[in-house]
């Protein structure tokens, strides 16, 4: 996963990484061979069981780590991750619940996580909510008005997402009337 913050287009992440680390608040940990770690790790990377997709190697490191030290998976690529942190026994949390922790907390404001929600959105992030106030309404299980999509691609990021929340989409509301 460290590995993967070399990607020359995003410097900032691997810079913010290291500053972690610098400070003690990540480390790296290393998966060895012949390691239980390592032979998850190859199962979901290379030959997954039967009716499995194989899964990128970010998450494939970030769950064989999770699953042998107790760790959470946090991660918003859902179409890899929650069927195996399910099966695992994992704990797993998105984007989306660590900024409600942070709001719950009073560490951001709901403006705040509305801000920073738009940023994503606008890095094409699949968060699977219009804004940061409508994930906590659906978090609390409220009724939100169904998205209407500014065009087709904005459609597919959000409304047709596997990695979305729960919601209705305009476009489903209009095909039932």
């Amino acid at each position: 996963m460290y590995n993967e913050l070399s990607n020359p287009s995003t410097p900032h992440l691997k810079e913010r990484a290291d500053e972690m680390i610098y400070n003690g608040d990540a480390s790296i940990a290393p998966i060895l061979t012949d390691t239980p770690e390592f032979s998850l790790y190859m199962k979901l990377t290379n030959d997954p069981d039967k009716g499995r997709k194989i899964i990128g190697k970010g998450e494939a490191a970030v769950i064989a780590l999770a699953s042998t030290s107790g760790g959470t998976i946090a991660s918003n690529n859902l179409s890899d991750v929650k069927l195996y942190a399910k099966e695992l026994g994992l704990k797993h949390i998105t984007t989306g619940d660590i900024m409600t922790l942070a709001h719950d907390k009073s560490l951001i404001t709901e403006t705040e996580g509305n801000s920073i929600w738009s940023a994503m959105l606008a890095k094409k992030r699949k968060i699977g909510a219009a804004s940061f106030t409508e994930y906590l309404s659906l978090q609390k299980g409220e009724e939100v008005e169904p998205m209407e999509c500014e065009n087709e691609e904005a459609h597919q990021n959000c409304c047709n997402s596997q990695d979305m929340l729960p919601r209705t989409c305009h476009k489903d509301t209009a095909s039932r009337s």
